[in-house]
Parts: structure tokens; C-alpha cells; sequence
């Protein structure tokens, strides 16, 4: 099985920057398609950011994009997103997906497209 581990959540001012980190074990050896997503307390979770298996191709949110930044490493088996300009509206657990079958160019933006999914890590932006 793919196990995903998020880190680099925390507290931050408004305005502030957080890196989240998500690395990848027990089935390292091929790339998968990944994507981002967060569920803050009472709503339901929602899509951010997805990389395809290449890295060559992103997609983000509207409420996210020119803010956010979803990269990858694939010699560290690590995806990355980069937060910039974080508001009090971006608090919430955020938390990492990987689907193994997927296209090399291809990008998934929807929960039911991924089989794996990481324990989130919480985020928290003051005012």
C-alpha cells in the first residue's frame, strides 16, 4: 500500500507563507498523480491544487490560484505546496491524494479520482 504523509502545517499570520510537504512510501518505485485538498471545520472538503504523474501540468482552484503552488520532487518521493498570501478563509486540515492509474499529462481535481489519501495536516491562518 501507498502511504502519504503530510507536514508543514501550523500557525500563521495573515498575509504569512506555510510549505506543506507530502511524502510518499511503500510503493515508491513508479510516480502517481496527486493533488491537495482541505476540509475546514462544518464544511465539506474541497479541491486546491493537483500535479500530474509528470509534473508538468497544474491545476488550481479559483479561490487558490496566483497564491498557491503545487510542485513535485520525484527523486525525494515528495510533493509540495507552497502557500503565499495565506487568509483567514484558507484555515483548515489540508491533505494529500495519490492515484496510482493516470496518464503522464493528466490532472484530477474531483476526491472520487484518488485512492489514497494522507491523515492532514491542520493549518491555521489569524487575523
Amino acid at each position: 500500500q501507498v502511504q502519504l504523509v503530510e507536514s508543514g502545517g501550523g500557525l500563521v499570520q495573515a498575509g504569512g507563507s506555510l510549505r506543506l510537504s507530502c511524502a510518499a512510501s511503500g510503493r515508491t518505485g513508479s510516480t502517481y498523480a496527486m493533488g491537495w485538498f482541505r476540509q475546514a471545520p462544518g464544511k465539506e472538503r474541497e479541491f486546491v491544487a493537483a500535479i500530474s504523474r509528470s509534473g508538468t501540468n497544474t491545476y488550481y482552484a479559483d479561490s487558490v490560484k496566483g497564491r498557491f503552488t503545487i510542485s513535485r520532487d520525484n527523486a525525494k518521493n515528495t510533493v509540495y505546496l507552497q502557500m503565499n498570501m495565506l487568509e483567514p478563509e484558507d484555515t483548515a486540515v489540508y491533505y494529500c491524494a495519490a492515484r496510482i492509474i493516470a496518464l503522464a499529462t493528466r490532472v484530477f481535481t474531483s476526491e472520487m479520482q484518488y485512492e489514497y489519501w494522507g491523515q492532514g495536516t491542520q493549518v491555521t491562518v489569524s487575523s
